[in-house]
């Protein structure tokens, strides 16, 4: 047995007996992102509180959701889909239900690749007309341990400039479209926005942000499912305004494509660009992934942000994070920069 993994599991049971001891505490968390970094802080958060809400991205323009999306006309369903397969527990009933949900079909007619819980998203949606009470549909019937919300009840499409996508023109900038090819795109991500450029906030989401102890925002891909969320108007508004302390949860390394290169510091720096009002208190990020922890302090600081680093990666050699290590670092974050005791 390697070195490496006796460390891992002395870590883990040290974090399961910190959330042993923790059960009581009861945090409001709401947590923001899409796709599989924000199903890693779900999986994490869900071991910690049992007032959990996620917020999504709505501009998945690829897979099944966009085949959705374009044929029906309705949100992409797959990022909402994926967090409430990482919302669902660790007994029979959850993993199940989590397992079905994910299920896509292999075929070759229509129904190839579509997932099942996007189907059955798309049918309550349809069912319903309602998508937050569809989403709490299924999260009950799911056995969810929080709840599934979109950031806008509008389908948006992600837009970025970006300077030599074209690699026969390098210096040259152009405009992207689609979530799907900015996630992927050569060259440098200047900026990124939505269209519509001003799109409502779904008014649950709003609320969860204002009625917060705590916000975490990230990791996940950071132009195309961490950006978006401050470029909605009436969310930023709430994300500047409420009294929650707020967590961002940095990559374990930079993805290929839209941040290749990045270090630390300048995630920091562009998510700064895009929302100067906004204010962090906790800067969270694996141990192993910065390597100069001053210049990390320092954009920290810009943003009113303390460092906290924490081994929180799975040993294998795919950058994930590993959630009873990820729990224990949002434990410990909410405990030294929070209220100590019982949550509200």
């Amino acid at each position: 047995m390697s070195v490496n993994t006796l460390r891992l599991r002395r870590l883990r049971r040290s974090a399961q007996t910190v959330m042993g001891r923790n059960r009581g505490a009861q945090p409001k968390v709401v947590a923001l992102g899409g796709g599989r970094g924000l199903s890693a802080s779900l999986a994490a958060l869900r071991r910690i509180t049992g007032d959990l809400t996620a917020v999504v991205t709505v501009a998945d323009d690829g897979g099944s959701s966009g085949r959705l999306r374009e044929e029906l006309g309705v949100l992409p369903p797959g990022d909402l889909r994926k967090a409430l397969a990482a919302l669902c527990g660790d007994d029979d009933w959850g993993q199940t239900w989590s397992r079905v949900i994910q299920h896509r079909f292999q075929s070759h007619g229509d129904l190839h690749e579509h997932a099942v819980g996007n189907l059955l998203i798309v049918a309550l949606w349809e069912q319903l007309g309602d998508h937050v009470q569809a989403l709490d549909l299924v999260g009950k019937l799911l056995g969810a341990h929080g709840r599934v919300l979109p950031m806008s009840a509008v389908a948006l499409e992600l837009q970025a400039l970006v300077r030599g996508h074209d690699p026969a023109r390098p210096h040259e900038v152009d405009t992207v479209r689609g979530q799907a090819t900015v996630a992927l795109t050569p060259g440098e991500v200047q900026s990124v926005h939505l269209v519509p450029r001003d799109p409502p906030a779904v008014p649950e989401a709003v609320a969860a942000v204002l009625d917060a102890d705590w916000v975490v925002l990230g990791p996940g891909s950071w132009f195309s499912s961490v950006i978006p969320h401050l470029l909605v108007p009436e969310l930023l508004d709430a994300l500047v305004e409420t009294k929650a302390r707020r967590v961002l949860s940095l990559n374990l390394a930079p993805q290929p494509g839209e941040t290749e290169g990045f270090s630390p510091q300048r995630h920091l720096e562009v998510l700064g660009r895009h929302a100067p009002k906004l204010a962090l208190d906790v800067v969270l990020a694996d141990e192993a992934a910065v390597p100069d922890r001053a210049l990390l302090a320092e954009a920290a600081e810009r943003l009113g942000a303390a460092v906290e680093l924490a081994p929180v990666a799975s040993p294998d050699k795919v950058p994930r994070h590993d959630p009873e290590l990820l729990a224990a670092a949002y434990d410990r974050i909410f405990r030294m920069h929070g209220r100590i005791g019982p949550w509200r």
